[in-house]
């Protein structure tokens, strides 16, 4: 009789920690790749109206900074490191990225 006070909070807790669970597995995941300050793909295509993550591995010697303007998204990515990035939802459209430490570091982000 004395857990029954707390029955209603554990089935709370249980509940929120599948939820979480849940959309933890339903955010698509993309990875995108710097190597030889290059974006590999060049192209990456994701989902419109869909949030979502990117990966993004740096596989150079020298640390990058992944930055769009057009979806507003900016994070440093150290030497062989991998950092996460939400985006979205996106509209259908292109939608550029590129290095901010190497300018002609560029790529192009297209949701469908």
């Amino acid at each position: 009789m004395r857990w029954f006070p707390f029955l209603p909070v554990l089935a709370f807790m249980s509940v929120a920690a599948m939820a979480v669970t849940a959309h933890a597995e339903a955010t698509p995941e993309f990875h995108l790749v710097l190597q030889d300050h290059k974006f590999e793909p060049a192209t990456l295509k994701v989902p419109a109206d869909t949030k979502f993550k990117v990966l993004v591995t740096n596989r150079n010697a020298t640390p990058s900074e992944f930055e769009s303007t057009d979806f507003n998204r900016e994070k440093i990515v150290l030497p062989n490191a991998t950092v996460t990035v939400f985006v979205g939802p996106l509209a259908k459209g292109s939608y550029k990225f590129y290095d901010d430490f190497n300018h002609a570091t560029t790529g192009v982000l297209v949701a469908e």
